[in-house]
């Protein structure tokens, strides 16, 4: 079975209901053969990044950057996972007021640097997410594991 893993730091209700919005869409019943498995930033280990087969990453865009906490991800994973994850899916989710193109910059540098590979256009949300804006999200967990299906 292939398995998503959702890596989030969700500090706020906003980035919950995109969180969950995500969640619902890759644990669709019509996509089977599909674990998903979710982590919170702060907690994730190379194992779990490892055992992954994809990948949907959500944050917070914090003064132009990513969250402390995904960052933190990314620097406990990224060596340890340099060689074994190329060619792997991503998705990510966003929410912030400004500055979330250098977030948005961040996660592509980062995920360049590891070889993964841009599933689904990015969602960015600022302020209350919209119904769109989290069909959007929904989008975004159904594309990427629907291309983890066997």
């Amino acid at each position: 079975m292939a398995v998503l893993l959702v890596i989030h730091h969700t500090p706020s209700p906003h980035c919950q209901e995109m969180f969950e919005a995500v969640l619902a869409g890759a644990t669709d019943p019509e996509i089977e053969g599909v674990e998903v498995v979710r982590r919170a930033a702060l907690s994730v280990t190379a194992p779990d990044v490892l055992e992954a087969d994809g990948f949907v990453l959500g944050s917070p865009a914090n003064l132009g950057y990513i969250s402390g906490a995904l960052k933190h991800a990314f620097d406990t994973i990224y060596y340890p996972c340099l060689d074994s994850t190329q060619g792997r899916p991503y998705g990510l989710y966003l929410h912030g007021n400004d500055g979330t193109e250098g977030a948005s910059r961040a996660v592509e540098s980062i995920t360049a640097g590891l070889g993964w590979v841009q599933a689904s256009p990015h969602v960015v949300v600022s302020g209350k997410p919209t119904k769109a804006q989290l069909e959007e999200c929904w989008n975004l967990g159904a594309t990427v594991a629907a291309q983890l299906m066997a």
